[in-house]
């Protein structure tokens, strides 16, 4: 077993210590509303999603450090499948059987956290979709799993929410990935607005705004195309990306109306605004 920093247990017990590490965020809130063995399932894949973002954003260990643990994982994921003891992936075992989670999409994941810690600055469009499709469109691949939706609907879905969230959260923590070194935002953007592509100019620039708000409004789209789906009341237990959906959609509004021009104020979603959401929608204090 690795070492992954402040998260380094494994089991379903651990996973949900992962999972409340979120405690009062949209996504923690968005578990605790489904039944039990779903909830314990989307504790199990988001406590993975959380182990191997901390390999990747620790900014002290070095990175051939990082790498192997971010490989162990693979190799431990490759042992889950084959039914060989499998280390900390133990933890997805339960998940992976009842919901028929596939390995493709927990390798996609690692291997979008490997695209972090090698260190993202300036991608072209379609390196960032391919970046969003394995950190975010691959969670959701099997979050729809969990939550027993058909197929061919879960994965628009997927594909939908999962850049919406994404976009979402790129265009809100513009200055906090520069200080990791780190820059989202396309470049045939950057280059249409006039910024230059170095991070550290990039966010001082005032083009900065154009290229968000541009970024903002595909996050958009997908955000109305998945609302689009969700509204034609698809199978499963969708509360979940209901009230995830709805609590980003708000946040990137906020983004919007605040804009991307120095000083730029930290946007989050308070708590207030989420136990809003979760009354207006009937979820408060349902956990199945």
């Amino acid at each position: 077993m690795t070492q992954t920093g402040p998260i380094t247990q494994t089991g379903a017990a651990d996973a949900e210590i992962a999972a409340k590490a979120a405690s009062g965020s949209s996504f923690y809130a968005g578990m605790r509303v489904l039944p039990k063995p779903e909830r314990a399932a989307m504790y199990a894949v988001y406590g993975f999603c959380r182990i191997v973002d901390d390999i990747a954003d620790d900014q002290v260990r070095p990175i051939a450090q990082q790498r192997a643990e971010l490989q162990a994982w693979r190799d431990n994921l490759e042992a889950l499948y084959a039914g060989r003891p499998a280390g900390a992936a133990e933890m997805l075992s339960d998940a992976v059987s009842r919901y028929r989670l596939e390995k493709a999409d927990f390798l996609a994941v690692v291997d979008g956290m490997e695209m972090d810690l090698e260190g993202i600055r300036a991608p072209d469009l379609a390196t960032l979709e391919l970046y969003c499709d394995r950190v975010a469109v691959a969670v959701g691949r099997l979050s729809v799993k969990v939550f027993g939706m058909d197929d061919r609907v879960g994965q628009d879905l997927s594909h939908h929410l999962g850049r919406a969230l994404q976009l979402t959260n790129i265009v809100r923590d513009v200055d906090e990935d520069a200080a990791m070194g780190r820059l989202y935002l396309p470049r045939e953007y950057l280059a249409d607005a006039g910024v230059a592509s170095r991070v550290a100019e990039a966010v001082l620039d005032p083009g900065v705004d154009q290229t968000c708000r541009r970024l903002a409004a595909t996050a958009e789209d997908h955000f109305a195309q998945a609302h689009r789906i969700l509204a034609a009341h698809p199978v499963g237990k969708l509360a979940a990306p209901r009230l995830m959906g709805a609590v980003y959609a708000s946040l990137l509004r906020q983004l919007i109306a605040r804009g991307w021009n120095l000083p730029r104020e930290r946007v989050s979603v308070r708590k207030r605004e989420l136990i809003w959401v979760l009354l207006r929608r009937g979820l408060l204090g349902w956990a199945g």
